[in-house]
């Protein structure tokens, strides 16, 4: 049955594809760079002192624009107060609670791999319910479920895309989709990762927070795959400078089961935001030898874990300091953070009761 957008996509093919990829010399080529690539940024993350400092860095912005390509829009400036800190906030916007749910649904998936080392449908459906905040499962087999563009694209409303539907569809196409994700092969992770972010979208499987979920998956394979430390690729970043393309080629493959043109897509997008993070990265380690150099040369008490401790999140608060400093006493600590001020290593800035103290180069850094 020929594939049609406005019907439901109940003959989506399973996993793995037909289509042999160890052969094809496109691939291969693009492959080839795309894993030099990762591996590069793999190798600056472990570079740094505490590679999970990218969780509240980098991993912060992922989390940020994987929801914008939602069209759910925050500043950095709200998030790095709210991961900073340890009161329950007043005034956090709707837009940064999705954002930090998203972070706290990338990290309990990696935890969850971490012990069991293998996806499955329930885990899947517990990032889902992280992001968007609820119990909810598989949508129901009743649900009328269409893609359309949005109203910021060209003939905005129209449908694009009928994902699968009815009693007992789903279920299937998902176990069908982890039994890839933990299957040893021969197909190279980032081309199977490829594949799996392809059928997970065309599966649609939940009401809402398909997007968010797939592309978490993406990064967690990855990690799963040993070809990433940490979680921190930010591949959402390229995805969504690169939207249109991204809906096309989705669609190519529903018409012609050819999964060459979205394979290619995808290897690009790894390969160009893995040179991306690398210069972040080496970009923050040289922020760090320079601050740490700088830093003791003008306050004798300064050394390496204070200097970790303020590269850690863009914004801190005096007790984090406080911990790494093993010093508990206030007027110590504000003796202390007045110098870090003075020397211009760290800006204050009041919001309602609390005043953060800000990383102002790490900030530079991170906002490009």
């Amino acid at each position: 049955m020929a594939y049609d957008r406005f019907n439901p996509y109940n003959e989506l093919p399973q996993l793995p594809p037909a289509q042999e990829f160890n052969e094809d010399p496109v691939i291969l080529k693009k492959l080839v760079s795309a894993s030099r690539a990762l591996a590069k940024v793999d190798g600056q993350i472990e570079k740094l002192p505490n590679p999970k400092m990218l969780i509240n860095t980098i991993g912060l912005q992922e989390a940020k624009t994987s929801t914008e390509i939602e069209n759910i829009f925050t500043t950095d400036d709200e998030l790095y107060r709210a991961i900073s800190s340890d009161k329950k906030l007043p005034k956090i916007d709707s837009s940064t609670k999705e954002v930090l749910r998203y972070k706290e649904a990338l990290w309990t998936g990696y935890n969850n791999l971490a012990v069991t080392g293998k996806f499955d449908v329930p885990m899947i459906i517990d990032i889902m319910q992280k992001i968007k905040k609820t119990n909810e499962g598989i949508r129901p087999s009743q649900a009328l479920t269409v893609i359309k563009r949005g109203q910021s694209e060209l003939r905005p409303g129209e449908v694009v895309y009928t994902p699968p539907r009815g009693k007992g569809v789903l279920e299937p196409m998902l176990k069908n989709l982890v039994e890839y994700l933990n299957s040893d092969d021969k197909t190279d992770p980032l081309v199977k990762m490829a594949i799996a972010h392809y059928q997970f979208e065309s599966i649609h499987p939940f009401s809402d927070g398909n997007g968010r979920t797939g592309r978490i998956i993406n990064l967690l394979y990855l990690v799963n795959s040993g070809l990433l430390s940490s979680p921190a690729l930010y591949l959402s970043k390229q995805i969504i400078a690169s939207k249109d393309a991204y809906y096309y080629q989705l669609g190519a493959v529903r018409q012609n089961n050819d999964f060459t043109r979205w394979v290619l897509y995808m290897l690009d997008v790894v390969e160009k935001t893995s040179l991306h993070i690398a210069g972040i990265v080496q970009e923050i380690l040289d922020q760090m030898d320079a601050t740490l150099e700088y830093g003791k040369s003008n306050m004798k008490w300064y050394n390496k874990e204070i200097n970790e401790v303020l590269f850690t999140q863009p914004y801190t608060k005096w007790e984090s300091l406080a911990t790494a400093m093993n010093k508990k006493a206030r007027n110590t600590m504000k003796k202390y953070i007045s110098e870090l001020v003075r020397h211009k290593i760290l800006r204050p800035q009041k919001e309602w009761k609390e005043t953060y103290y800000v990383n102002n180069e790490l900030v530079k850094i991170l906002e490009g």
